[in-house]
């Protein structure tokens, strides 16, 4: 994903954006975050308002100045920033969110601003990624590797004189230090390039690879750090990776690694093998190997049903039999969760999403009665409640919180649509036949193409005479 500029957004998003700026410029910060956030949820790239949400957040903290000493000694952990770690390796999106609601509160939070930057790196977002390097570098100003990825960061957002002010400074501190002289030796070849010393290079005869002295050290990094990797790769990695897990027994890092190309390699059972390894070792509570263990499972279920024989006469059977018995992982998985961390509102949104899926109306409502109270789960909670109350037959009260959740949605997108057409069928059950089709109307004016709505708005014309 590219960052964008105020440019590259659209109109209603860059309006509530400016609202969002107005109300930080009166100091009315709670209403500032609240615009800040709901643009962010849609253009999670918008670099500049996610610097004015960062800027409100200290100023709500006030921690306009000399907020650095009391970063020092801010505690790191939470349950938000383990629920972000989580989410991280599947969606880095969902956990930069995770990790926004916690600076919310606690804009020192350091947890939270190594989950911003791990994120943002993730999603490719570099200068997200080093609006959070650059507070953390000056908190801990001895930590090596924090420092080497703010100097990446710098070298993609094409800010060499920082990442080489960086490199010197380790240099000094340790001049051996074998990782540092590479990577400042790329940044100088980099930068030579930049400035037209390659002939090859500038008629595309080349590449940056070519200037390296070790071409086949930089091939091997290359594959390694590549994220997806071809079969050939992943397999020599594999074999690699095994041969120095025989000396290295203790290798943390190696296992995981090797789940990881194993499941690269759609060989699950031996990924999940890997996992068990690492679950049994000091790295068994790391929340991530959690999520982890849990996305190899649901993909090792999508896999079976890859493997199924389509003109089998018991496909439809033995498809129906994979995707219970991965919906019924996917439901304890997150009940387990949900026990582990029965405080976190997130986590109760999917356990409500998941009951409901599977029929369970009652204790979908008490998990999105809590999840409601999560800002940014709160209008889709209201959502699924209004669609528990409607299978119950309660369309009144399904009426009432859709209602609540328009009251609430500011920007007319895909989810307000849902809100108006779930509202307008809702008011359909109940024989309020005008107040449906006003629903209807506001979407046939805005698309006409949403759905049914043409169809039920010409339906009832018709049937006037109209």
């Amino acid at each position: 994903m590219a960052e964008k500029n105020i440019n590259d957004i659209a109109r209603p998003l860059r309006e509530l954006y400016e609202k969002g700026r107005a109300a930080l410029q009166r100091n009315n910060l709670d209403y500032a975050l609240i615009h800040f956030e709901q643009v962010l949820q849609k253009e999670p790239g918008f670099y500049e308002c996610r610097e004015a949400m960062r800027a409100a957040q200290f100023k709500k903290a006030g921690a306009a100045t000399g907020f650095l000493k009391k970063f020092i000694g801010t505690a790191s952990s939470s349950p938000m920033v383990a629920k972000g770690q989580m989410a991280l390796r599947k969606d880095p999106l969902e956990a930069l969110a995770i990790a926004e609601q916690v600076l919310n509160s606690d804009p020192n939070n350091t947890g939270a601003h190594k989950l911003v930057a791990e994120a943002a790196m993730a999603a490719d977002l570099p200068r997200t990624a080093i609006l959070s390097l650059e507070i953390l570098a000056k908190a801990s100003p001895r930590d090596r590797q924090l420092k080497l990825n703010l100097a990446q960061k710098y070298v993609q957002v094409q800010q060499a004189d920082k990442a080489e002010t960086i490199y010197k400074e380790l240099l000094q501190a340790n001049p051996a230090d074998g990782e540092v002289n590479q990577a400042y030796k790329n940044l100088t070849a980099r930068r030579t390039m930049d400035e037209g010393g390659y002939e090859a290079l500038a008629e595309g005869g080349g590449s940056y690879r070519d200037i390296l002295k070790d071409k086949n050290e930089a091939v091997a990094i290359e594959q390694e750090h590549r994220q997806v990797k071809s079969d050939d790769v992943a397999a020599r990695l594999i074999e690699e990776y095994q041969g120095r897990l025989a000396t290295e027994p203790g290798n943390l890092k190696l296992l995981r690694q090797l789940a990881e190309l194993h499941t690269q390699k759609k060989q699950f059972d031996l990924a999940l093998d890997y996992y068990l390894k690492l679950k049994q070792s000091d790295a068994g509570n790391d929340p991530s190997l959690d999520r982890a263990i849990a996305e190899t499972t649901l993909r090792k279920f999508d896999h079976e049903l890859e493997q199924l024989e389509p003109t089998a006469p018991d496909l439809a059977e033995k498809q129906a039999l994979v995707q219970a018995a991965r919906q019924a992982f996917q439901l304890e998985e997150c009940k387990q969760r949900a026990d582990r961390y029965p405080t976190d509102l997130g986590i109760r949104y999917e356990l409500g999403v998941q009951f409901f899926q599977v029929g369970k109306i009652s204790e979908a409502i008490g998990e999105f009665q809590k999840a409601q109270n999560n800002p940014q789960r709160r209008i889709s909670a209201l959502c699924y409640l209004a669609q528990c109350f409607s299978r119950r037959g309660m369309n009144d009260s399904a009426v009432r919180m859709l209602q609540s959740a328009l009251k609430e949605k500011q920007t007319f997108d895909d989810e307000k649509k849902d809100l108006i057409y779930q509202l307008g069928c809702v008011l359909e059950k109940l024989n309020k036949k005008e107040e449906a089709i006003e629903q209807f109307k506001i979407l046939y004016e805005s698309d006409i193409s949403y759905r049914d709505v043409a169809a039920k708005v010409d339906a009832y014309y018709s049937a006037q005479g109209g």
